[in-house]
């Protein structure tokens, strides 16, 4: 069998590969048509982030089996075109943790001390020692917004320096804050409290932005903030006005919204230090990545077994068929609940009811929980570490087991809990296949868990449903499905339409504004 090696990596990595058997060809910088062209002769693709694999690669990959990413971030792979053909995509998660966390840290401490700004004033021939008075991290007060595998790390390393932590993270239990040393809360109090801010979570629709004109404002004057996580978590137009005013003393930044990043006036500034998009860039994590997919894709292609898989579970092949339907229903159940749940997680119930009881469970469980985990966590998410992020968040995870399906023949639920506290979603399969949401707390639905969904509590009143539809039109929005479920005539009622695009802040805005509209979420599924 054949692999492609598609990004720089190193020998080590090759070396795995080679001396397992496989035939490696490396074609490091090829263009998009040369990939296509090519790709169809290979079994195993290897890359890192250079590297774009689209729909339409995937489409010509005719003999691939598996993609291996040389690295955590999978923003480069179209996932759902490779799943739909059945090719495995691997990863490999926490192999750059350390250098990442330790990345920030040195970009925080440069920034704190202006050692880049110090040191090419020394190489021009000057002594200028009163103008690069820098800042202590004594006392001062770091807040971290994702504490997950690196900002874990960048709060742990801080409090060496005494510095008061604090982190936002919806996913983080006040028990599990107490046992890191680190005081939890809300993203608001956390603008207004830090003197440094450092960003730790993926870009989603809820992140891009996060940082903008707005929240800007709530922050102390002189804060400084720190971005080694995704480019567009910051706006840079406004942290660029942030900056020239006074309001920002410094940026530090290792991801840009373009990268490269072209004619960014963030550059021009004397209060920004950056570079290179270099969080994983040390000699040790390259090889730790190397050495971690080159053994992976060995263990699929000649072994059959699937290890960090995000679109597979480890689970034999004579059982994936069955269990498919079951694993696309719990991991939709379990992002839809996520984004509709607000507050610190502490328990997670994953009920089978009907035929579901009689299933294999254990990796449906997985799917329930890397589903809720995905949406907000700045690490990937996958089948494997599902289960250790949740507990390393606190997250207590349960099963429950029922012969009886109620109305339905097979049912799978989850019982969401916080302190003070609960929700439920349930969904089943129709024709044995297709993934349904039935229930959500109360209320009886028939949601297809799929797209742009906006979700609506209403009063049960006359015109709801064409005021939504009028003011969608009236912006272009075309609706490709509406699904309703009320508690009793004239009561309290919920309106989920299915729509093409997704909507911006200010439609949304626009909605919650309408007449016996209760409150709106966007939801991406």
């Amino acid at each position: 069998m054949k692999v492609l090696i598609g990004d720089n990596l190193s020998p080590k990595g090759i070396e795995i590969l080679k001396n397992a058997g496989l035939e490696v060809d490396v074609k490091v910088g090829m263009k998009p048509d040369e990939l296509k062209a090519c790709i169809g002769n290979y079994h195993g693709l290897i890359i890192r982030s250079a590297t774009k694999v689209t729909a339409e690669i995937i489409d010509a990959a005719t003999n691939l089996k598996v993609i291996g990413r040389a690295g955590s971030g999978l923003d480069n792979v179209d996932k759902t075109a490779a799943t739909k053909k059945g090719i495995v995509v691997m990863n490999t998660p926490g192999s750059n943790t350390i250098t990442t966390a330790e990345h920030t840290i040195a970009l925080m401490v440069s920034l704190a001390r202006q050692i880049p700004q110090a040191t090419i004033s020394m190489k021009a021939g000057k002594w200028e020692k009163k103008k690069f008075m820098g800042v202590e991290f004594y006392k001062k007060t770091l807040g971290v917004i994702g504490i997950g595998n690196i900002g874990s790390q960048v709060a742990k390393r801080m409090q060496g320096f005494d510095m008061n932590v604090i982190a936002y993270d919806p996913f983080l239990s006040e028990d599990k804050a107490r046992t890191m040393g680190v005081e939890k809360v809300d993203l608001y109090e956390l603008f207004r409290r830090s003197d440094f801010i450092t960003i730790h979570t993926p870009l989603t629709p809820e992140t891009k932005n996060m940082i903008n004109k707005e929240t800007i404002k709530m922050m102390k004057d002189g804060v400084r903030i720190i971005n080694c996580a995704r480019g567009g978590i910051v706006n840079e137009k406004d942290l660029y006005d942030a900056l020239v005013e006074g309001k920002v003393a410094g940026a530090a930044l290792d991801v840009f919204e373009k990268e490269p990043p072209e004619n960014n006036p963030l550059l021009t500034l004397d209060t920004v230090i950056s570079t290179p998009h270099l969080g994983a860039s040390t000699k040790e994590a390259q090889e730790n990545v190397a050495f971690a997919v080159a053994e992976q894709v060995v263990d699929y292609l000649i072994y059959g077994t699937i290890r960090n898989a995000v679109n597979f579970p480890s689970i034999p092949a004579d059982q994936l068929a069955r269990l498919q339907p079951y694993l696309t229903l719990a991991e939709k159940l379990g992002g839809f609940a996520t984004q509709m749940f607000e507050g610190g997680v502490t328990e997670i119930t994953i009920e089978y009811k009907g035929d579901a009881a009689e299933i294999n469970t254990a990796p449906v469980t997985i799917a329930a929980i890397k589903g809720f985990l995905t949406p907000i966590l700045e690490e990937t998410v996958n089948f494997v570490n599902a289960p250790f992020i949740a507990k390393e968040r606190g997250i207590e995870v349960k099963e429950l087991k029922s012969t009886d399906g109620g109305d339905y023949q097979s049912m799978v639920a989850l019982r969401v809990k916080a302190k003070d506290k609960v929700s439920y979603f349930a969904g089943t399969l129709f024709s044995k296949k297709d993934p349904r949401i039935v229930y959500i707390d109360t209320f009886k639905v028939e949601i297809v868990p799929e797209g742009e969904l906006l979700f609506m509590y209403n009063n049960d009143k006359p015109g709801v449903i064409g005021d939504i539809g009028k003011l969608l039109g009236k912006n272009n929005i075309n609706i490709a499905r509406m699904h309703f479920g009320r508690e009793t005539p004239g009561g309290r009622a919920i309106s989920v339409v299915s729509i093409d695009t997704h909507v911006s802040s200010q439609i949304i805005d626009e909605i919650k504004q309408l007449p016996n509209i209760l409150s709106v979420k966007q939801i991406s599924l």
